[in-house]
């Protein structure tokens, strides 16, 4: 790793010193945000299959949270709310803990092949409505709960990222045998890497059965 040394004498502590970095943002950046969801939103949200849920629990450890399903699997249910549907993960609850504690959230809706974003922030809660719930069923199977997000703002964030990044371009796609499997890192992670051969094999194939009969 390079040697790199950070000086409190380059810390910025102030907006004031923030701003100065900075040219005052285009007129449409400062006037994009909405205090709910237009026909534009819901459009955007009706289209996405994949999310970012950003959270805090009350002492301020924040977290990002990956939600994912079939496009349009956040409900609008008007203006103003959202409904996610939890389905199977890991069962750490990082974000729906946080929310008990922190309603504020901030999601990020993603389109594959769109380069520009939805923001949406807002409050949070957790609701197990049965009614709700019906409306959320993939192939029968009813998430546990929703997360219902009370919108605050709602706005499009512009393409720079994504390009920059190329996350979509098939060029810069990467080998993902390049780095050792999931298993792999995190028991190296927790220093208890099994042998490498068929304990490693063994514990990938269990993950990708997992895999299967959660997502099924």
């Amino acid at each position: 790793m390079n040697d790199v040394r950070l000086s409190d004498d380059h810390k910025i502590s102030t907006e004031r010193e923030l701003r100065a970095l900075f040219s005052d943002p285009h007129p449409l950046a400062a006037r994009k945000c909405r205090p709910n969801l237009d026909r534009h939103c819901r459009d955007f949200i009706a289209r996405s299959p994949f999310l970012c849920l950003g959270t805090q629990n009350a002492d301020g450890t924040a977290d990002v949270s990956p939600r994912v399903d079939v496009p349009g699997f956040v409900r609008v249910i008007d203006d103003s709310t959202l409904a996610i549907p939890d389905r199977p993960g890991n069962n750490r609850l990082d974000s729906l803990t946080n929310i008990l504690s922190n309603p504020a959230v901030g999601l990020l809706f993603i389109v594959p092949g769109f380069d520009d974003t939805l923001r949406v922030n807002g409050l949070a809660t957790l609701n197990r409505s049965p009614d709700l719930l019906a409306t959320m069923a993939v192939k029968d199977k009813l998430p546990k709960l929703a997360v219902i997000v009370r919108v605050s703002e709602a706005f499009m964030h512009c393409a720079k990222a994504f390009r920059r990044s190329g996350l979509w371009d098939p060029a810069a796609r990467q080998d993902r045998s390049q780095m050792p499997s999931m298993s792999g890192i995190i028991l190296d992670q927790i220093a208890d890497t099994p042998e490498e051969g068929g304990d490693m094999k063994k514990i990938d194939r269990e993950i990708e059965a997992e895999y299967k009969r959660t997502m099924s």
